[in-house]
């Protein structure tokens, strides 16, 4: 269970997140959407204190993730895999190596060393990674280029890639902003399907209501830095959403086109 206690952050002036209290079970879905500036990157980037809170507290099956250091926070973000909008892939390697850059997680000391000069996985390893590409349909492009590859595709590499940390919670920043509604589908299946099967929670930013409403067993919308609804998705209608955010379902979804429209040209 993840849960977070007036969780706050401030850029100078700024408010980014502002006072967020929540509770997510374990194994649950939780898709979190708003208009561009409402806070959900942060939120996330909190999370796995890749941003730290300026008041607040994360708590973790009760241990306080936000005191952690040093090798604690190392395991706390191994166990807390990222998957970000632009994939975060290394172009010019085959995609069986991105996918073993996951295990680096478990690695440390001399044996993360040396895999980072070398690039020597094990045998295992290779084939956990392959298992996961198969699983994904990727298994016959393991040796090709990331660069090759298209967006839905890095993204499921990506994704692949998160699995091999063997986490117990996915935080997912816009995973589907820059793609077309086939590969946008295909990721979001994945990201479903890995929540389904084996229970790991999931946490995904999202800007399409139509999206979070089919995949997510909860929906929090943000605005302003804050929780402003929290509920199953068949609540979250249109009348909902005017009360909500001042405008249509049709003008969300319109800001929401035009965001994504930016971030595949970006």
């Amino acid at each position: 269970m993840l849960e977070l206690q007036a969780l706050t952050r401030r850029f100078d002036t700024t408010t980014a997140v502002d006072g967020v209290s929540l509770t997510v079970p374990a194994g649950q879905m939780l898709g979190i959407i708003g208009r561009s500036g409402a806070g959900k990157s942060t939120l996330l980037r909190l999370v796995n204190r890749l941003v730290e809170p300026s008041a607040g507290r994360i708590l973790a099956e009760g241990r306080d993730v936000t005191a952690l250091h040093g090798w604690a926070l190392r395991a706390w973000r191994r166990d807390c895999a990222m998957v970000f909008q632009q994939f975060n892939l290394v172009q010019r390697l085959d995609v069986l190596t991105n996918v073993l850059v996951g295990r680096l997680a478990h690695q440390h000391g001399l044996r993360r060393a040396l895999v980072l000069l070398t690039g020597t996985f094990s045998a295992a390893e290779r084939a956990m990674a392959l298992a996961a590409l198969d699983r994904f349909g990727l298994a016959e492009v393991a040796l090709q280029r990331a660069e090759t590859l298209s967006g839905g595709q890095q993204q499921r590499v990506a994704l692949c890639r998160a699995l091999m940390q063997a986490p117990r919670l996915i935080l997912a920043d816009e995973p589907i902003a820059s793609l077309d509604p086939m590969n946008a589908r295909a990721v979001m299946e994945a990201l479903r399907q890995v929540n389904r099967a084996e229970g790991i929670t999931v946490l995904v930013n999202l800007h399409h209501l139509d999206t979070a409403r089919e995949y997510c067993d909860r929906i929090l919308a943000m605005q302003a830095g804050r929780v402003v609804f929290d509920g199953r998705p068949e609540a979250l209608d249109a009348a909902r959403v005017r009360d909500v955010y001042g405008i249509t379902e049709a003008e969300f979804a319109a800001e929401a086109a035009a965001a994504q429209q930016r971030a595949a040209v970006a």
